[in-house]
C-alpha cells in the first residue's frame, strides 16, 4: 500500500499548487506567473477533469477546488479512490485496501494546501526559479498538437525542496492551466492535464466533507508512520 499512498500524496500536493494558477499578459516570465497566480486568486471555485501519470501509474479523475483552501479529486481510475482536503485535514480513500488515510496539515506550512492561495504561490516563487521553458510565444502543447500555451519551468533553488523542477503550460486563449509536469528529487515524474474546467459554480462547502464508508479501516498521522 505504500507506493499507492507515496502516489496519493504527491498527486495531492501537486494538485493544491495546481489550484493556484492561470494566466494574463506576458513580460518577464516572474511577472507572467505573477499574473497567474492573481488570476486565480480571484477565482471564487472551479472544476476541471484530470488525468494523471503518477509513478508509472496512470489516473483520472475530477478535481474540484473552492477558495481559499478546499480540494477534492473524485477518481474514475483508480475508481471510487477520493482525495479531499477541508482546510485542516487531508483525507484519502483507497478502496482496494479499504482504507481511509488522515493527516492534519497546517494550511499555513510551505507545503500541502497552502500552495493552493496567493501566500503559497509566493513561497513558490521565493523558492524556485522561474523561467520562460521555450519562450514568451505560444507554442504547442506537444508536437502535432493544435493547442497552443504558454510554458513555464521553475527549478529549486535548493536542494531542500520536493520537487527538483516543476513544469507549465497554460493555454494562450483560455488563460487556464492545461498541463504540469513535476519531478521529484528520485526522478519520478508526475504529469497532470486539465481538461474541461467549469469555473465559479457555487460549489457548496459540503463538498469537500467526505464520509467513508463504515467497512474502511482508519489510519491517523500516515504521514508520520513507519
Amino acid at each position: 500500500m505504500s507506493k499507492i499512498v507515496k502516489s496519493s500524496i504527491l498527486v495531492a500536493f501537486c494538485l493544491y499548487f495546481c489550484s493556484a494558477l492561470s494566466a494574463q499578459g506576458i513580460t518577464t516570465a516572474s511577472a507572467y506567473f505573477k499574473t497567474v497566480s492573481d488570476y486565480y486568486a480571484t477565482l471564487k471555485d472551479y472544476e476541471a477533469d484530470v488525468e494523471i501519470s503518477a509513478d508509472k501509474q496512470q489516473m483520472a479523475g475530477r478535481v474540484s477546488y473552492k477558495r481559499p483552501n478546499l480540494l477534492r479529486i473524485d477518481f474514475t481510475n483508480p475508481q471510487e479512490q477520493v482525495i479531499v482536503f477541508n482546510g485542516d485535514m487531508l483525507t484519502i480513500y483507497l478502496p482496494g485496501a479499504s482504507a481511509v488515510l488522515q493527516q492534519a496539515v497546517q494550511s499555513d506550512s510551505a507545503g500541502g494546501a497552502s500552495l493552493a492561495t496567493p501566500q503559497g504561490l509566493s513561497l513558490m516563487s521565493r523558492y524556485y526559479v522561474i523561467a520562460y521553458e521555450i519562450g514568451q510565444e505560444p507554442v504547442p502543447l506537444e508536437n502535432g498538437s493544435d493547442e497552443m500555451v504558454i510554458k513555464l519551468i521553475l527549478t529549486r533553488r535548493n536542494t531542500s525542496e520536493s520537487f527538483r523542477y516543476i513544469k507549465l503550460a497554460i493555454n494562450a486563449e483560455t488563460k487556464l492551466i492545461r498541463r504540469v509536469e513535476a519531478s521529484t528529487t528520485k526522478a519520478e515524474t508526475f504529469v497532470f492535464d486539465f481538461l474541461d474546467y467549469s469555473l465559479n459554480q457555487d460549489i457548496s462547502d459540503q463538498r469537500f466533507i467526505y464520509d467513508a464508508p463504515s467497512s474502511a479501516n482508519n489510519f491517523n498521522n500516515f504521514l508520520f508512520t513507519e
